[in-house]
């Protein structure tokens, strides 16, 4: 259903909006890139929604969704980003030609919303917003072209109803982050009190549910996608738990060496004072 309510080609302006809300800057959606069968962004993501854009500027943007956040976020954001970017520099090279230059090429924006974050987020459970940029060290200033940033929904929806259990919009943001994770009325029911414009994508909604062919139809299609990426996320789970374990046997092998030589030590010490004992025997 967000596939349908976030249509960059049906409702670009929802898109506009969420987008400028995220980035905090107006941008505006002018041309949507295909999701090549290539792209390192497809590879082993349990999505609700997963789109590319071009923003009037140049620069690009990737907005996912996932169900479930998976093991080394950061490692799979930084590939999805030079993905981004070298798509990028061959679109501009291409349209640029001879008098192509490095300074074209415009940024590129890594966006992921978690349903389910993965287990870094949980330790910041009063942040459900997390903006990365590249700086260096010592202050000087060179644009790196990549950004990123990470939205657990989970821990957004923690925030929103903690304490007295009421449910808290203060903007359009959250507004829209609760339109994604939460469905319970009240939280229905503050959203469209304070901004009614969401009434329309509620009703957009409810008319999706009352096709029940073509909600069976969708819920087929995530079925077997959710078949496919569960395979890859327990290879994933596999794959951490086997680094685990070497840490751990590497950190036994460590303990096993030194109380080797331990003993190494202590059985030259023995072996020495035998020989101390003998001598003062003999004499």
């Amino acid at each position: 259903m967000i596939k349908e309510i976030l249509n960059p080609e049906s409702t670009p302006e929802r898109v506009n909006e969420l987008l400028s809300l995220l980035l905090n800057q107006e941008v505006k959606i002018v041309d949507i890139l295909p999701n090549d069968g290539t792209r390192l962004a497809d590879e082993s993501s349990l999505l609700v929604t997963d789109m590319v854009v071009q923003l009037e500027d140049g620069s690009i943007a990737n907005l996912e969704i996932q169900k479930i956040g998976y093991y080394f976020p950061g490692e799979r954001s930084a590939c999805y980003s030079a993905d981004l970017l070298l798509r990028q520099y061959k679109r501009v090279r291409g349209i640029k030609g001879k008098t192509f230059s490095y300074r074209d090429i415009k940024r590129v924006y890594t966006i992921v919303l978690f349903e389910k974050s993965p287990a870094e987020f949980k330790e910041f459970p009063e942040r459900y917003i997390h903006r990365f940029v590249q700086k260096s060290d010592s202050g000087i200033n060179i644009n790196l072209l990549q950004e990123y940033l990470f939205i657990p929904l989970d821990i957004f929806k923690k925030i929103q109803q903690n304490g007295d259990g009421r449910i808290k919009i203060e903007n359009r943001l959250e507004a829209w982050l609760a339109f994604f994770c939460m469905d319970d009325p009240d939280a229905i029911v503050e959203i469209i009190n304070k901004y009614p414009d969401f009434k329309e994508m509620y009703d957009q909604v409810y008319d999706i549910c009352r096709n029940i062919e073509e909600v069976m139809q969708m819920f087929s299609k995530e079925l077997l996608e959710l078949d496919r990426n569960t395979v890859k996320l327990m290879v994933d789970d596999m794959q951490k738990k086997l680094e685990e374990n070497k840490d751990e046997i590497s950190r036994k092998n460590e303990q096993i060496n030194q109380q080797s030589e331990q003993i190494n030590q202590q059985s030259e010490e023995i072996k020495r004072l035998k020989e101390e004992l003998e001598r003062e025997r003999k004499r």
